[in-house]
């Protein structure tokens, strides 16, 4: 059996040590990183953007099919892409985790193995955390910071009556993902000795276990010269989404059925459950895309980015919040129970 340390005995202390020990600076408003009493950074005179986000194991994730180091990789990238959201660029991460005694210090290192991996990728720097024991199971908090330059950040609430609705990327492949690793749970924990099948459906357990932040998006906003009039990132579906952005805007919206961006491995594995790939793409989280308005005018400065989809427009409020079907029917958009969709 391989050598298993026990958390006891590097103290807590120590396995804040050991953990962060190979993390190097990568952004200069970084002027003091992890290991001092708290961080100190310096945005020279941007403006600083913070999120956080809590996560719990059995309500966020599941360590049957999660492995420990993609979960260290999805808790940093779910982050990022809330700054991104914000037309910003994510610099520095705080990452606190609670874990019983049951995970050992091998396990942790998988862990930060994942959230050394994505803030490698996204050049953003560890500058804090802590680490402590909980009665069961794990929870981890991390907060990112990121920097805009003075009032280019945008919110949910500035979208205008005739914008453009665009998302980008294609969506409900998370969700499909997690139908299939559910389904496999089910029949291991109901006969062990069958293998999972996972033969083919690699595109969705990639957007599940390992997802991506779109840096490339607001990097192509940065140099078109184009900045959204309303953005959020789609971590609970579309359709709740755009919910927010109609309510904190007070607008109305139309959506169309099929101008959704669904892969075709997302619409084939919805098919294959038995599931209607629309509201796949609708109600399914984590997909991490995000959804902004543009003003009609910069329509012609996104057709050369593939990965833009216009999906809809915003309205006055007075006609509510609908979906065009392909039929051309109007459905109202609710944030959950779309299986009566095509009744």
């Amino acid at each position: 059996m391989e050598n298993r340390t026990e958390i006891s005995d590097l103290g807590e202390f120590g396995l804040i040590e050991h953990l962060t020990k190979n993390f190097e600076i990568q952004n200069a408003s970084t002027i003091v990183g992890v290991g001092d009493d708290a961080a100190v950074i310096d945005h020279f005179g941007k403006q600083t953007v913070i999120t956080t986000d809590l996560l719990l194991d059995g309500v966020h994730f599941d360590l049957m099919y999660t492995p420990l180091k993609h979960l260290g990789y999805k808790s940093i990238v779910a982050n990022l892409s809330d700054i991104y959201a914000m037309n910003a660029q994510p610099t520095q991460v705080t990452v606190s985790i609670g874990v019983s005694n049951r995970f050992s210090v091998e396990a942790l290192n998988e862990l930060y193995e994942g959230i050394y991996a994505a803030c490698e990728k996204y050049g953003v720097d560890l500058v804090g955390g802590d680490t402590s024991t909980s009665k069961k199971g794990m929870v981890i908090s991390v907060t990112a910071i990121g920097e805009v330059v003075p009032d280019k950040f945008v919110k949910r609430s500035t979208a205008q009556k005739g914008d453009l609705i665009c998302v980008s990327g294609d969506l409900g492949g998370a969700f499909l993902g997690l139908t299939l690793m559910e389904r496999e749970k089910k029949i291991f924990l109901e006969n062990p000795q069958i293998q999972p099948n996972l033969e083919g459906e690699d595109y969705i357990v990639e957007r599940l276990l390992k997802p991506e932040a779109r840096r490339d998006i607001i990097a192509f906003f940065e140099k078109s010269n184009i900045t959204p009039t309303a953005m959020m990132d789609i971590s609970d579906g579309l359709s709740s989404e755009v919910l927010h952005l109609c309510k904190q805007s007070h607008l109305g919206c139309r959506l169309y059925e099929d101008k959704l961006p669904i892969h075709e491995r997302s619409r084939a594995a919805a098919f294959k459950f038995g599931l209607d790939p629309t509201v796949c793409a609708l109600n399914g989280g984590e997909d991490y895309e995000l959804v902004f308005t543009l003003k009609q005018e910069d329509y012609e400065a996104i057709t050369i980015n593939e990965e833009i989809a216009v999906v809809g427009y915003m309205t006055d409020p007075e006609e509510g919040k609908k979906l065009i079907s392909r039929g051309g029917s109007l459905y109202d958009i609710t944030a959950q129970g779309w299986n009566a969709f095509h009744g």
